[in-house]
């Protein structure tokens, strides 16, 4: 998997006739938070303004801290605004707003204690909070809240809204300006594939294409002494267990996962849609899933059938959980139970997805009994070990002109399936009312997974910063 340390300018802000030893106490145990779980931080020298502990007040202070975080504009993933009391929002809001960062903005306020409220220990934070917000409303500034109004700088919820922060994060920054791979055409029999790439780079999300017979021909001139080839078929032989009458395909799909490898080195994008049906099968022979499986493990998030919008999900679903996606069909109901139902597709989920080592690779069902066994190898075939998940999905309605989507999660259970191909039994509360929705707003039938809860954070991601249309399924907040 990618792993880049993300980078947070902070923001501590204060007033002058506040205790200034409770803003140092906030910095303090703030960065170290920051630092224990592995980010970076950019924030102004303590002796900077003149409140002092790097907190910020008056005008000047925002346009000395805008000129800072303007000089890392390429490192900074995010601001986290923390108010230690009140805070000023002068100083803030010009830093914000002469920075011109375009990064997602975190505020967070401190509790008081009810029983130190004198001139020396009050804070006032949470009518502060209140004032920076309007604040960021008044100059159309999108900002994220933490799950609390206001806590202890102490509190276990610092860590968890810090990390979901950074997912929020990673999603918005890398999706304003990701690049999906669309390697062939879309298959004749797929209509649901079809997607909007002008709508889609409205987004910032650029569709890079590429004829499926560059890769078939660059795969069909590496040599049997490349390093890399030789590096692929150990690997793919390390990755799934391979039957003894298909050894000799093993040479061909590596070949294959490397001519990938290049091209998408080559062309810098961050998910990939490929052909998979049936051109590969047909004129290179084999299939394409274990090198999906597999580069899905590596960061590179992979939706068959070039399913465009499906590999925008599942590099969403990426981002978000920091862990590998799948991508797979709403497929089989169970008629004793209306809330499950199998998702499952012929052979591209990633082992860590899977979440066991037990993968064997296969032909591919289907394909396999029109085309030949031998020619459709590289399928893998596996069941998903039981556990929660996400599922997500966007789609280019493009007579409306926008962007719509769909998130929730549910249980991936025990339940045998006697099916080929990878297998995951789910269970989801209120399924019946999530497939009307699905049906009635025009969605395809490919959904994203991911072995994580990141609905709060893609929920965050989209409606404060994307805008997209989000439908959130079993939607918490009703409940409150």
């Amino acid at each position: 998997m990618k792993n880049q340390k993300q980078c947070f300018g902070v923001i501590i802000g204060t007033r002058a006739y506040f205790n200034s030893e409770l803003a140092k106490d906030v910095k303090r145990h703030l960065l170290e938070v920051l630092e224990q779980q592995g980010y970076e931080y950019i924030i102004l020298p303590e002796d900077a303004t003149p409140t002092g502990s790097s907190s910020i007040e008056t005008l000047d202070d925002g346009i000395k801290n805008a000129n800072l975080f303007r000089a890392h504009r390429d490192e900074i993933d995010g601001i986290i605004v923390s108010l230690p009391n009140f805070g000023f929002e002068i100083g803030i809001i010009n830093t914000i707003s002469r920075a011109e960062l375009n990064v997602p903005i975190l505020v967070q306020a401190c509790d008081d204690e009810n029983d130190k409220v004198d001139l020396d220990s009050r804070r006032d934070a949470f009518c502060g909070k209140i004032s920076v917000c309007n604040n960021l409303y008044q100059y159309g500034i999108p900002f994220s809240l933490t799950s609390l109004h206001t806590y202890s700088i102490y509190s276990e919820e610092l860590v968890k809204d810090i990390n979901k922060f950074a997912g929020v994060c990673r999603v918005v920054n890398t999706l304003r300006h990701s690049r999906i791979g669309q390697l062939g055409t879309r298959p004749l029999g797929f209509n649901t594939c079809r997607a909007s790439e002008k709508l889609l780079q409205r987004s910032g999300i650029t569709v890079v294409p590429a004829d499926l017979s560059e890769i078939i021909f660059a795969a069909k001139k590496i040599k049997d002494d490349d390093p890399a080839f030789i590096k692929m078929v150990k690997d793919i032989r390390d990755y799934a267990r391979i039957p003894n009458a298909y050894e000799e395909k093993v040479s061909v799909q590596a070949k294959f996962g490397v001519a990938v490898q290049n091209w998408i080195a080559a062309n810098r994008v961050d998910a990939l849609a490929i052909q998979c049906w049936d051109s590969l099968e047909q004129n290179y022979g084999c299939a394409a899933c274990v090198t999906m499986a597999m580069l899905g493990d590596m960061g590179i998030p992979c939706a068959c059938e070039t399913d465009i919008t499906g590999a925008v999900s599942m590099l969403a679903l990426h981002l978000a959980a920091n862990k590998a996606s799948a991508i797979a069909d709403w497929n089989n109901n169970f008629a004793n139970d209306r809330n499950m139902c199998v998702c499952t597709h012929c052979g591209n989920f990633p082992r860590s997805f899977v979440g066991n080592h037990d993968l064997k690779l296969t032909p591919l069902g289907v394909l396999g009994r029109t085309l030949g066994k031998i020619r459709t190898f590289g399928a893998i075939s596996a069941k998903v070990s039981a556990g929660d998940f996400t599922f997500f999905r966007i789609s280019t309605d493009d007579a409306d002109g926008k962007i719509r989507a769909y998130v929730g999660n549910g249980e991936i259970t025990d339940d045998p399936y006697g099916m080929d191909g990878c297998i995951a039994v789910t269970k989801v509360d209120h399924l019946q009312k999530l497939m009307k929705y699905i049906c009635r707003n025009g969605f395809e039938h490919h959904v994203a997974l991911v072995r994580s809860d990141v609905v709060e954070i893609l929920e965050d991601a989209i409606n404060n910063y994307l805008g997209w249309d989000l439908y959130v399924h079993n939607d918490k907040k009703d409940e409150d």
